[in-house]
């Protein structure tokens, strides 16, 4: 959501997903600190850190010339896995300068060194969540949000816990509200489908999406206000203000380099898109901020958190995820598609014909579906923090030390495609997660900034709606195939997530 599920975010709720084994009924700086102490296995050697950051300055230019436009993300990593035959190595991350003090991180690209990141206990989190640079705080009303304090920091257990309060509290309104906004999203693409023979997928997921957060979080339904349809748009262009740094958008090299990677854009810019976003949620939000009164919390503080919370990290979630889950269901075939469907109608007939939390319990296979979704392409990939003292950190091959102050930085996707914990990690496998042998493995979906087999909690940095997510996007897969039987899209690039237009939807036939 740390993530949303973004930078978006278990929560003891009345419709709490529950993790168990999915079965199917049917088909550097130096340091003065003490020496760790740390259990480590006895048989890898130890050894430095290989890589190195370059000469200052130009380093970190060409490191994010190669990210972005030389090689690309993914074989900036793999060229440097091989070139020091090392998945922890020193190396720059963007933006670097001028927007980025110290663009310096020790980068883990395996599953066996990156959930070190989640260790609140040797890992610090203070703003670090968009990376080695931080925002202005002008664009969240001056204020440092959740996601930027360190479990340490006295507020970070009173704004989580009032989180934790707003999901608790929308728990009843979750599986209606969803049905009928993406109700109203099929309806849409049926209706464009039949008069142009296609259909963009985000726009109507984006305003699907952010009415089905606001009707459920707060029972407020943006088009009978006066933000009217404009939330998705005005999103969009004030997280762009935070992101733009480590996005890709698309331009030509030097515009890009020019305009949103040399300085920060400037929040006046977005002052007002912000002010209508914010007075949205301020009418809306007065049960939280009541409660936030309780624990010494402002009105205005919880309010920009809310906001961020609901916008950045949910809204981003899920303008991220749905599509790239039309992407690797899609592929997956028709046959994976009609066993969806088999299984999700079966499952909600024995519950009376009605979409309940028991019902998707016996639906194994979408549950697995949306796991393996969540593993192969998680919402977030980049992950940062910065070691609170000497640590050892053990990868599959070897041990090293890495100094207190030091960045690291871990790139999920190789961790959750790591061929040494998962067969054929490159594949999409909808059934990977089901059975005991299935069960076993969550532990190392690590998508919302911890395991998936643990919980959020005040104390950690876990996504604090983590079983929110996973539920939101169950509903998204079983309300699909209630409605459809199969369908096919076009896939093309999109800075956030995959851009999807639809171009056959088969209504059910059985």
């Amino acid at each position: 959501m740390a993530s949303v599920f973004l930078p978006f975010t278990s929560v003891h709720l009345q419709c709490q997903v529950i993790v168990r084994p999915i079965r199917a009924s049917v088909s550097g700086k130096p340091s003065v600190s003490e020496p760790p102490v740390t259990t480590l296995s006895e048989k890898l050697p130890l050894k430095k850190i290989p890589g190195n950051y370059g000469i200052p300055f130009v380093g970190p230019i060409k490191d994010r010339l190669d990210y972005f436009y030389n090689q690309g993300r993914d074989e900036f990593f793999k060229s440097k896995i091989q070139k020091y035959q090392s998945t922890v190595f020193r190396t720059n991350m963007p933006p670097g300068p001028f927007i980025s003090p110290d663009p310096k991180v020790i980068a883990l690209l395996d599953g066996k060194s990156f959930p070190v990141l989640f260790d609140v206990s040797k890992i610090e989190k203070k703003d670090v969540f968009t990376g080695t640079y931080m925002p202005s705080t002008d664009l969240t009303g001056g204020y440092r949000i959740l996601s930027y304090l360190d479990p340490s920091e006295p507020k970070h257990a009173k704004l989580k816990q009032l989180i934790f309060f707003l999901l608790k509290s929308s728990a009843k309104r979750v599986i209606p509200e969803f049905e009928a906004c993406y109700t109203e999203l099929y309806d849409l693409l049926d209706k464009e489908l039949a008069e142009k023979g296609k259909s963009s997928f985000q726009t109507v997921n984006d305003q699907a999406g952010f009415n089905f957060l606001c009707r459920a979080f707060f029972g407020s339904n943006p088009p009978d206000t006066k933000l009217g349809d404009d939330g998705p748009s005005l999103i969009s262009k004030w997280v762009l203000f935070q992101l733009g740094p480590v996005l890709s958008l698309g331009l030509p090299t030097y515009v890009e380099e020019l305009v949103i990677r040399t300085f920060p854009l400037p929040p006046f810019l977005v002052k007002k898109d912000y002010r209508r976003l914010y007075d949205f949620f301020y009418h809306s939000s007065g049960f939280v901020q009541d409660e936030a009164e309780k624990l010494g919390i402002s009105r205005e503080e919880v309010c920009h958190n809310l906001l961020f919370a609901t916008c950045f990290n949910t809204f981003g979630g899920m303008k991220i995820f749905f599509p790239n889950m039309l992407k690797w269901i899609s592929r997956a075939g028709v046959k994976l598609h009609t066993d969806l469907a088999q299984e999700i109608r079966s499952a909600i007939r024995s519950n009376g014909g009605k979409l309940t939390m028991a019902a998707m319990e016996q639906m194994p296979l979408m549950k697995s579906v949306v796991y393996e979704g969540l593993r192969i392409e998680p919402p977030v990939p980049s992950q940062y923090g910065r070691a609170k003292k000497d640590l050892l950190i053990e990868s599959h091959d070897a041990v090293y030390l890495v100094k207190a102050g030091e960045m690291l930085y871990g790139y999920q996707p190789f961790a959750t495609k790591d061929p040494k914990i998962f067969e054929n990690p490159e594949e999409f496998v909808p059934d990977r997660f089901m059975g005991d042998d299935g069960g076993r493995l969550l532990k190392h979906v690590l998508w919302s900034n911890g395991p998936e087999t643990e919980d959020p909690t005040t104390a950690n940095k876990q996504c604090a709606g983590k079983d929110f997510v996973v539920l939101v996007s169950r509903l998204f897969v079983v309300e699909l195939f209630r409605r459809y039987d199969s369908f096919e899209i076009e896939v093309g690039k999109s800075p956030l997530g995959a851009a999807v237009t639809v171009t056959s939807l088969k209504r059910a036939s059985f």
